[in-house]
Parts: C-alpha cells; structure tokens; sequence
C-alpha cells in the first residue's frame, strides 16, 4: 500500500495504473487483483485507511475536550498536527477523494462521512447549555470549523505557502470559535 501510495502521490491518481503499482511493488497483477480487485480498490483501500487514521487522531482529541470550545480546538489540532505528522497521506486524501467520491466505493464512503458527522455532531450536542450561542445549522458547522486550516495545509502541503500550519493553530482555533457565534 505505501508504495501504491507513492505511485499516486507521484504520478497522479488517473496517470497511475496497475502496471505502474506492479512494477514499484515487483508483485504480479495477479496478486494486486486478488487482493483489492482493481485500481479503485486500492485508492478506496488507501483512502479509508488514511481517513480512518485521521478520525482516530480526532477520536482522541475529542475524548478529552470539556467544553464546546475545546471541541473546536481539539477539531482545529488533531487536523492540523496529522496533516503535518502524514504530509503524504494528506495529499494522497486531497487529490483522490473526488475518485473515490465517484467510483464503485462512494456509497462506503458517503456512510463513512455520515458517520463521522454524527460522531462531531453528538459531541457539539452534549455541551447543550453552550450550543444555543453557536450557528444552529450542523451542516454549516464543519465548513466553518475546519475551512481555513485546510486551506492553509493544501496550500502548505503544495509548497505555495513555508510556514507550518501548526504556527497557526491558535489563530486558526480562534477563527473558528469567532465563525461559530451568533
């Protein structure tokens, strides 16, 4: 899988084919169809895992938060501190979630996201005495919550910007506290 990784990274998600992945794993076809089926089964493979590390990492930030703002911080954080942790699983997340997003899996990955939505929403909820000075639309919240950090960390992760995202965690923090309030 990393090196599939790397061959997408490099080359581009519809410019890398099974014979580039073949080759920079020196395994068979065979052995590649076996185990993902075709090349959607490995972006999808890819994708999920990259996806599933990165909810793990907010699983845990989340955990500890004690108030409605700590939960928008610890959403701002566990973003930002992956991407920088995972540069290449990040990019590898940008570039190919339109394909996954379109291809045989996107039902996997539409319940993926519901889920994950539910997960943030029911933690937003249980701080109910704070929710009522917060934008009460849900589907507006992780737009504004974690919009500008991942920008910044696309722009950040294509060399357009130097400086860390982690230098701004605070003001990213903030910004997204500000956007929440009524």
């Amino acid at each position: 899988m990393e090196h599939a990784l790397h061959c997408f990274n490099e080359l581009g998600v519809e410019s890398t084919t099974i014979d580039v992945i073949k080759a920079r794993c020196e395994t068979s076809v065979g052995a590649i169809y076996h185990h993902f089926g075709n090349k959607e089964g490995i972006l999808s493979a890819l994708f999920f895992a990259a996806q599933d590390d990165q909810r793990l990492h907010l699983a845990q930030s989340l955990a500890i938060s004690n108030s409605l703002r700590d939960v928008v911080s610890a959403i701002i954080s566990s973003y930002l501190d992956w991407v920088v942790e995972n540069p290449e699983w990040a990019k590898f997340l940008y570039q190919a979630r339109a394909s996954v997003a379109k291809g045989p899996f996107k039902e996997e990955l539409n319940d993926r996201n519901l889920k994950g939505f539910r997960e943030i929403r029911a933690k937003l909820l249980s701080f109910e005495n704070e929710t009522t000075d917060i934008v009460q639309s849900f589907e507006l919240l992780p737009s504004l919550i974690i919009g500008p950090s991942e920008n910044y960390c696309r722009a950040w992760l294509a060399d357009r910007v130097q400086t860390s995202p982690l230098d701004y965690r605070e003001e990213f923090s903030e910004s997204a506290w500000r956007s929440l309030q009524r």
